[in-house]
């Protein structure tokens, strides 16, 4: 969300959590005045995570027998040999996943963790705001594009929507948002408000319908998405949100991804259409000490593997089924190290998709010995999957989309294979 004028051109629903302890009184009153909308069946549900700041997919996941990179990071590689007390988890003799991530080895050994690497964007930029943006859009060479891939997949769903179809749990709806089909961005579903031109006093007004609430209210915004906010607000007043329990035991990290990947969990066991989710997890630009075992990437990738995995357990048999879980990163580190125990803006890094139909355990990707001669612009992991072969293979296997001009137009490429057959 750039400003309001962006939302309402764009069509998206905007709905803001302003931290006043729950839904209003006035607004749970005018709610119990409808049926609850029936729940829905079950649909296809995609789970996007942007890793803001481009995460290190070589520290992520390290190609730990090639001594280029041992020489090229003498203070931040990392060894898989038993011998070391905090050793790489090895995958399959070549790659080692980082010993934060433990929660992934698991679901890696399970077959439902695919891994691709040398995975990013044919454009070569190293900003972080138009890597981020061509990535959300899909266009890499077209800074123009007005909509984001994720919301053009909605439109091609063809099917009933609901006002939760695509919710994104962050405090600004995300580039991928952006488009004509309506989707909400909400910061916390315990603080979700809407504002009246009398707020203070409104809090005792029982509503006759969601037409009257409507008509009370000033805020411009509110004027041009009212009516879809309260039937989503009808539909979340249904939802226990303050004493939601996780299914299995299962306990999320205490943080921003955690809790916004534990509401999407909770939207989607209420039926109420969930069908795209996005969240967001921040702090990857490690440009100084970005520490090995220990540190800044260690602390990330340790948040990012536990609240995948305990999102992934939540969903439980019931619904795993039914979802694909993605992550993203715009774009790599440098190969070297630099001077101050960090890495600096690259080119390729890696992504995890997690799905039950996934041909799992495996580490896709060419990745050649990282010798000077094999690097771009002699410094960095060159590109080999290009996103869309990723974001593609996803939608059309997953969501059953089947229409790459419209997700990626200008891109003919070739799906990378995730999937069982």
């Amino acid at each position: 969300m750039s400003s309001r004028r962006g939302f309402i051109k764009s069509g998206a629903l905007a709905v803001f959590g302003i931290s006043l302890g729950g839904v209003p009184g006035f607004v749970l009153k005018a709610a119990n005045h409808f049926n609850q909308q029936q729940a829905f069946k079950k649909r296809k549900i995609l789970i996007c995570i942007f890793q803001r700041g481009a995460m290190d997919g070589l520290m992520a996941v390290t190609p730990f027998s090639d001594e280029f990179l041992k020489k090229a990071r003498p203070n931040l590689f990392m060894s898989a040999a038993k011998v070391e007390a905090n050793r790489l988890l090895d995958l399959d003799g070549r790659f080692g996943l980082h010993p934060s991530m433990v929660s992934f080895e698991q679901l890696f050994k399970n077959k439902q963790l695919a891994i691709v690497h040398g995975i990013g964007s044919p454009n070569n930029t190293r900003s972080h705001f138009d890597a981020q943006d061509y990535m959300e859009t899909g266009t890499p060479f077209n800074k123009g594009t007005e909509s984001g891939w994720l919301n053009r997949a909605l439109g091609l769903m063809g099917h009933e929507a609901t006002p939760f179809r695509a919710v994104s749990l962050t405090t600004s709806q995300p580039r991928s948002f952006y488009g004509s089909n309506p989707t909400v961005a909400i910061s916390n579903l315990q603080d979700f408000v809407l504002k009246g031109k009398q707020s203070s006093s409104m809090l005792n007004v029982t509503a006759k319908s969601f037409e009257e609430l409507y008509d009370q209210t000033t805020s411009d915004l509110m004027q041009q998405t009212g009516k879809e906010t309260f039937e989503a607000v009808k539909m979340l007043s249904a939802i226990d949100v303050k004493n939601y329990k996780p299914a299995n035991g299962v306990d999320y990290p205490n943080s921003t991804l955690g809790n916004s990947l534990k509401q999407i969990a909770q939207l989607i066991k209420s039926d109420v259409g969930l069908e795209i989710g996005f969240a967001e997890s921040a702090g990857w630009d490690t440009h100084f000490n970005q520490g090995t075992a220990n540190g800044v990437f260690a602390r990330n990738a340790k948040d990012l593997s536990e609240s995948i995995t305990a999102f992934w357990n939540d969903m439980g048999t019931s619904y795993q089924d039914e979802v694909v879980v993605m992550t993203m990163t715009e774009f790599g580190r440098t190969v070297k190290q630099n001077g101050t125990g960090g890495t600096d803006h690259g080119r390729a890094s890696c992504n995890f998709i997690l799905g039950n139909h996934l041909n799992g355990g495996l580490v896709y990707g060419d990745i050649k010995p990282l010798a000077i001669e094999n690097l771009e612009d002699g410094r960095d992991l060159p590109v080999t999957t290009d996103f869309r072969a990723v974001f593609s293979e996803v939608a059309d296997q997953h969501l059953k989309l089947n229409n790459d001009s419209i997700l990626f137009p200008d891109w003919n490429g070739k799906h990378l294979k995730l999937f069982r057959s």
